[in-house]
């Protein structure tokens, strides 16, 4: 009976000094944490807490900001142009009505080549009248041998003699116009016979290119100042920039630049400097800087916009992995740790150990769940802007101070970033 009732006082014990530990806890779990979360969320909005667990799982690593020898180099922008020696509006020399359109844009054509035709009944009377001034010549020039014959035996007079020379070379003279004005028909005038005339000419293409445009269609009429397509040829394509004032005695002619269209940036070009402005462009303090587009020109036109990147001299620089830095609303960001204890709990496991064990057995549960608590490492985000990227990292600028030596988020700092984005429901959560 004595042996019930000293186990029965022990266990009465035992629960009250657990009720006792519990409703402690449980005050300090309602009020002060709950207003010390809330408090730092209010002071540090930007930053995130992670568990070593959690670190683990998502695949965290931490690192430091490294001195790295990269190749430094130029941001700019500008836009593809075609030198217009190397567009053609093609027109027609004569007036008419379109006959044929042997082109569509998007065509490939040669130097030469027969777009489209064009009629006119105009064009049967200019050549009529070449083969009738061939015939009128051909009578002056006899005519023209008579006089002299009459004027050497004395029985013709010298003015008529003049006057026959006079008509064979105003003959002349009207042959060799109209023989001009069918060569720029596109007649040759060699091939003319009789009963052979042509009625429909051809409108070539002045380059060799791709046509943009056409301006016709089937039927229309057209004059001189009518044109009937838009060719482009894209071999000349080269890239107009912008640079600013500071950047220019870093460029020079031959240089190499690469780019990368704008809106399509999933593919890199080269291009080689061959100009550069010598004043202002309007009043931004910018400067055109012309480089010819080499290599394969395929998905390249007339008017898109890119950016380029121009290689410099070989600096030491700040630099972290590329991976290290995210981006949030167009600002690039790294993330630091900025809880010391956290980082430091590793290094002094040992000697918490002991004063843990020195401490009575209530606190040891007590500091026991506490330390379990703080092994979260906390990270804040910092702005950085970046610079020249090569094998793996990337350039640096801080723009904002951090400790010396501060360990920073080298890999997974993407979950990070979501970590610190969804923070608040978080807190509010807990």
């Amino acid at each position: 009976m004595m042996k019930r009732l000293l186990i029965a006082t022990i266990l009465f014990t035992g629960l009250a000094a657990l009720s006792a530990c519990g409703g402690k806890s449980n005050t300090a779990t309602e009020t002060a944490p709950k207003e010390e979360g809330h408090e730092d969320e209010h002071k540090n909005p930007g930053t995130a807490t992670l568990t070593e667990e959690q670190m683990k799982t998502i695949g965290v690593e931490l690192g430091v900001i490294e001195d790295k020898e990269l190749t430094s180099s130029l941001k700019a922008t500008g836009v593809l142009r075609v030198p217009n020696q190397n567009k053609a509006s093609v027109n027609s020399v004569y007036s008419g009505v379109i006959k044929s359109l042997l082109v569509q844009p998007g065509s490939r054509v040669s130097k030469g080549q027969t777009i489209a035709t064009i009629g006119n009944p105009e064009f049967i009377q200019a050549q009529s009248e070449y083969l009738n001034v061939n015939t009128k010549i051909t009578l002056a020039e006899l005519e023209v041998k008579r006089q002299r014959e009459l004027n050497a035996g004395n029985a013709g007079a010298l003015k008529n003699l003049q006057a026959a020379e006079t008509e064979l070379r105003t003959l002349r003279n009207l042959k060799s116009t109209l023989a001009q004005q069918l060569q720029l028909m596109g007649i040759n005038p060699a091939r003319l016979s009789s009963g052979k005339l042509i009625s429909v000419l051809a409108v070539t293409s002045p380059i060799s290119g791709v046509v943009s445009d056409v301006k016709v269609k089937m039927g229309s009429y057209v004059d001189v100042t009518t044109p009937v397509a838009e060719i482009v040829d894209n071999s000349q394509l080269h890239l107009d920039l912008s640079v600013y004032e500071k950047d220019l005695p870093n460029l020079k002619n031959n240089q190499l630049i690469h780019f990368i269209l704008t809106n399509n940036p999933g593919k890199e070009y080269d291009a080689q400097i061959f100009s550069l402005g010598s004043s202002f462009e309007g009043e931004s303090k910018a400067v055109s800087v012309h480089a010819k587009v080499m290599g394969n020109k395929t998905g390249l036109i007339d008017g898109m916009n890119v950016t380029a990147i121009i290689s410099l001299a070989k600096a030491t620089v700040p630099a972290v992995p590329t991976e290290a830095i995210v981006t949030l609303q167009g600002q690039d960001y790294i993330f630091i740790v900025t809880d010391k204890h956290a980082e430091e709990e590793d290094h002094e496991a040992g000697k918490d150990t002991i004063d843990h064990n020195a401490k009575e057995a209530h606190d040891h549960k007590e500091e026991k769940k506490e330390a379990t608590e703080e092994k979260g490492i906390t990270f804040e985000i910092i702005p950085v802007a970046k610079g020249a990227s090569e094998v793996g990292y990337t350039q640096i600028t801080l723009l904002k101070e951090i400790p010396k030596d501060a360990k920073i988020v080298v890999k997974g700092a993407f979950f990070v970033m979501a970590k610190m984005t969804n923070s608040g429901e978080g807190e509010h959560g807990h």
